[in-house]
């Protein structure tokens, strides 16, 4: 196979309209030594830590255990992953910090403690924080002197963060803020000693944001929230009785609160996306290893085509978070060391780096937080009776799953919003997506070519249909934007038919190219099993596009231009010849062989 071209870098969004070379993306197969040793420290962290303790962790008896492991996570330097050296931290690269988010991810509850710790909690301070604000609070941060959580959402403030009504105003002595409000759903919230604040000063349209130490008084909690799942990690409303704060405790600047919240969150959602991964693995294999023990009709369970194709399903869609989450995350730390060498500072490069591929980050989030909801559900599955017991793990997986689709924005307002980012940016100049629409319009109206695909080269075949699925979402996305215009954003499923079909996009995508990288690198009979996966995961996503295509089509067209838009779905969606059923097979006989997920551990 001949070497491909080197990077590339695309800007966030442009996936969409633009080819993107192999070896211009990360696969985690290329994880240095040095971050797969601080993977496997983690990895042995939870062994020792968490995994033996899980029901003690969510029974919640003993209100200083997870304390106790945050600080050791601290003493490790779990938590300063992302922080500076020069603050107590590790100042590692962003894919790192994300490859601990995927190992952490199978720690259930704790999973939910060291984000809303390391990441929302702490990350505020580092991008925003005054030098003296950044001494301060870092080094306490990332040893877990101080435990921190990040107050942002009230009962009538969730997805829409901004119409909070948490106040804060200047005292008489101009010295401090007080601050009144309730905040609600606080991770962390019953043992912090540092709260991340938003609140409106005075009259302001935008909030604020401040920095607040639980020893400033004026704040008091209700009992810890009763949850359906992530029970071990603390949850509590929160109350703001004049709690004062000193002036130099405002975060940023007056107003720029809300800005803070969406630039955070684009970092909380990529990660989470990684965050799903060592829960993924590791239900998969304790699917594995359960039906190859349980017996029924005097064979293992794993014998049954039934369950083979649920275990292949597993790793096949696993495979694909693994691929596009750590694409993207390389790609944002490629734009933060670009900006950095430009002359930027290290901080601003490193959130403008995340806002340029917001989109890819609202992806990840969505796609990630389904992959674990359906593994967890057809761990369940597999282990039949016993998945609904408490007494196999099974059943805690399946409930802490449940809040990754809600948390960092619900999947439905993420979908909206990675559709709307896009049309904005393209209403700015700063992606063409117009013209690239305007030439699938042309060639819906003229006759298609029907030249043949060399299928001599393993993938050129899915290659081509990759192209044709952009085509779709260009076709349909660029039609709806000029008959919809400004009323666009208020047709929420025609936005989530293209959220949809963008995800489907970038995930497939995302796992070719790293099959492609592999093929490249190790030859095809090495990679067999990848391809299938590929071939499998591609095939699907064909039919996900499908039918949302068809469901977006219907619902804003009519006669005969429905007619060319239904018949231009149907050329572009193309892929036949693939029998699932085997590729599943063979995938299935490899995880049974190995008695593991084996595409990759880091």
């Amino acid at each position: 196979m001949e070497k491909i071209n080197e990077k590339n870098a695309l800007n966030g969004g442009e996936f969409l309209i633009k080819e993107t070379q192999a070896s211009a993306v990360f696969i985690p197969e290329e994880f240095s030594e040095e971050q797969k040793m601080m993977a496997q420290a983690c990895q042995d962290f939870l062994d020792m830590e968490i995994t033996p303790k899980m029901e003690e962790i969510d029974s919640m008896k003993n209100p200083e255990l997870v304390p106790s492991i945050l600080k050791k996570a601290g003493d490790l330097g779990l938590l300063g992953i992302s922080i500076p050296e020069e603050y107590g931290g590790l100042g590692m690269s962003f894919n790192t910090s994300m490859l601990i988010a995927d190992i952490i991810g199978a720690a259930g509850s704790f999973s939910t403690t060291y984000g809303a710790h390391s990441g929302i909690g702490t990350l505020p301070v580092l991008y925003y924080g005054t030098e003296e604000q950044k001494k301060k609070y870092l080094p306490k941060l990332a040893n877990a002197d101080w435990a921190a959580c990040y107050c942002l959402t009230e009962p009538d403030a969730g997805s829409d963060a901004n119409s909070g009504k948490t106040k804060a105003s200047l005292n008489e002595e101009g010295t401090h803020y007080l601050i009144n409000g309730q905040k609600m759903w606080i991770s962390n919230a019953g043992f912090a000693d540092f709260f991340i604040v938003f609140a409106k000063i005075d009259d302001d349209k935008n909030l604020s944001a401040f920095l607040v130490e639980k020893t400033f008084g004026g704040i008091t909690m209700n009992e810890e929230e009763k949850k359906m799942g992530i029970k071990g990690s603390s949850t509590r409303q929160v109350f703001f009785n004049d709690c004062p704060v000193p002036v130099e405790n405002l975060l940023s600047e007056r107003g720029n609160g809300f800005k803070i919240a969406v630039n955070i969150l684009n970092i909380g959602r990529i990660k989470l996306g990684a965050g799903v991964l060592g829960g993924c693995r590791t239900i998969l294999g304790y699917s594995i290893q359960y039906s190859a023990e349980r017996k029924q009709f005097g064979q293992a369970i794993n014998s049954f085509g039934a369950i083979q194709a649920k275990l292949a399903e597993m790793a096949v869609k696993t495979y694909a978070c693994e691929s596009l989450c750590y694409r993207a995350g390389q790609d944002i730390e490629d734009r933060i060391d670009a900006l950095i060498k430009e002359g930027m500072e290290p901080n601003k490069a490193k959130l403008k780096g995340v806002e340029q591929f917001a989109i890819e980050c609202a992806i990840a989030k969505v796609h990630g937080s389904e992959v674990l909801d359906y593994v967890t559900d057809q761990g369940v599955q597999i282990y039949g009776g016993m998945g609904y017991s408490a007494d196999a793990p099974m059943e805690r997986a399946f409930r802490d799953a449940r809040i990754s689709r809600i948390y960092e924005g619900t999947n439905e307002i993420n979908r909206i919003l990675m559709v709307g980012m896009l049309l904005k940016r393209a209403m700015k100049g700063e992606i063409d997506i117009l013209g690239p629409a305007m030439e699938v319009s042309k060639e819906l109206t003229s006759v298609p070519s029907f030249g043949s695909t060399d299928s001599s080269q393993p993938l050129s075949i899915e290659k081509e249909t990759l192209k044709k699925l952009k085509k779709v979402f260009l076709m349909i996305g660029g039609k709806a934007a000029q008959d919809l215009g400004s009323k666009m954003e208020e047709e929420q499923e025609i936005m989530m038919n293209l959220a949809d079909i963008m995800i489907e996009i970038y995930a497939a995508e995302s796992t070719l190219l790293r099959t492609e990288n592999l093929l490249f690198k190790e030859g095809e009979e090495a990679v067999k099993f990848q391809l299938a996966a590929t071939k499998i995961y591609l095939y699907e996503a064909v039919e996900k596009i499908q039918s949302a295509g068809k469901e977006a089509i219907m619902s804003f067209t009519k006669g005969d231009e429905q007619k060319m838009l239904l018949m231009g779905l149907k050329r572009f969606t193309k892929y036949d010849n693939v029998n699932t059923k085997f590729l599943r097979r063979e995938i299935a006989s490899a995880l049974i062989s190995k008695g593991k997920y084996f595409f990759f551990h880091a």
